[in-house]
This record gives C-alpha cells, sequence and structure tokens, in this order.
C-alpha cells in the first residue's frame, strides 16, 4: 500500500516542529526600504541567509545594549539615514 504524499502545509509544519525540537524559534516582522536594502547588501557580501541573519543582528544589537551603546547605534542610523 502506498502512502499518501504530505501537502505543502503539511511539510511546512514538520519543518517547524523539528527546528522548535532543536531549540530553534521563528521571527517574523515587516522590513523598512531601508532594512531591505541593508538586507541585500548583506546577502550579497556574506552569503547568509535569513536565518543566519537575523540571529546575527538580534545578538549583534544584544552586544551593543550590553556594551552600552544602543544610544551610539541609533544615533548613527540616523545619521546614515538606515
Amino acid at each position: 500500500m502506498k502512502k499518501e504524499p504530505l501537502s505543502n502545509a503539511e511539510k511546512q509544519k514538520r519543518y517547524r516542529e523539528r527546528q522548535k525540537e532543536r531549540g530553534k524559534q521563528e521571527i517574523r516582522g515587516y522590513m523598512t526600504q531601508e532594512a531591505k536594502e541593508c538586507y541585500q547588501l548583506i546577502t550579497e557580501q556574506t552569503g547568509w541567509n535569513d536565518s543566519i541573519i537575523m540571529s546575527n543582528a538580534i545578538r549583534l544589537t544584544y552586544a551593543a545594549y550590553k556594551n552600552g551603546q544602543i544610544a551610539l547605534l541609533n544615533s548613527w542610523l540616523k545619521k546614515n539615514n538606515l
């Protein structure tokens, strides 16, 4: 007896469950035009995928926070229209 193939929704659900089992969490959001341009540059220069970019962005933001550099980071972003 042949198994019924899984639908795309079922495949996606199984994939998300496996990722959760590995301790990963999905984060969703909408990007500004400026952020999309930065994203394009990062992917072109590093070859990173969405997951790596998001993980590194959060880790870098946290590092700036822990080192008291959030104000400096925000002022740089504003000054450079990003």
